[in-house]
């Protein structure tokens, strides 16, 4: 009878240690961080850094600069969490993506405001690259799309406004529909289709400048 009775207990106990090992959700951890619980927002930022890190990266080459976005990312993020809610449709990490895209566009608007972040010249092999890819894939819109992913799009995307920057970053580099980035943005799709293409000729007339 006691072995019986020690065996039910074992079983009663496994659902319990099973649940105890399920992570926490987002929604969870931000619940956790309102009743002033701050390990839960060092998870979120463990978990959630590196993809800042890398949006961080698409408009920033130097070190220091991500991870000053990411620092300032976060830190907007925790001041924002009041006004993060647990049934808007959008997770927590397209709301933290957002607010990372804000502050990337946030410094490159500083950025233009400095005389010593002017944006550097290309080389001459690069430029020979750039004539060399244009005669293979023709001058289609697609171009931008595949100048933008090699290492030289930062050189060719500081030359264009925050604006028309993040928005072929958004469509172009990180694949974001116009939909997808007009939430974001809160903007009309409209509003991004305009944009974008105004964007597209803008890096065109800066490609022009060195072919």
């Amino acid at each position: 009878m006691d072995e019986t009775t020690d065996n039910a207990d074992a079983v009663s106990i496994q659902p319990h240690t099973h649940a105890a090992a399920v992570a926490p959700t987002d929604v969870d951890l931000v619940a956790r961080v309102r009743a002033n619980d701050e390990s839960a927002f060092e998870e979120l930022f463990n978990r959630h850094r590196r993809r800042v890190a890398l949006i961080a990266g698409r408009f920033f080459r130097q070190r220091e600069q991500i991870e000053e976005i990411v620092q300032e990312t976060f830190t907007k993020a925790y001041f924002a969490l009041p006004d993060f809610s647990n049934t808007q449709e959008a997770s927590f990490a397209a709301w933290l993506a957002r607010i990372s895209f804000n502050s990337c566009y946030d410094e490159l608007r500083r950025m233009k405001r400095r005389p010593e972040s002017l944006a550097e010249g290309i080389s001459e092999e690069e430029a020979a690259w750039l004539k060399g890819r244009l005669r293979a894939d023709g001058a289609g819109d697609d171009i931008e799309a595949a100048i933008v992913s090699r290492d030289l799009a930062g050189k060719l995307l500081a030359r264009l406004s925050p604006e028309d920057r993040t928005v072929l970053v958004m469509m172009d580099v990180e694949g974001m529909s116009v939909n997808e980035i007009a939430e974001m943005k809160d903007w009309s799709a409209s509003k991004v289709k305009v944009r974008a293409h105004r964007a597209r000729a803008s890096l065109r007339r800066a490609l022009g400048k060195f072919l």
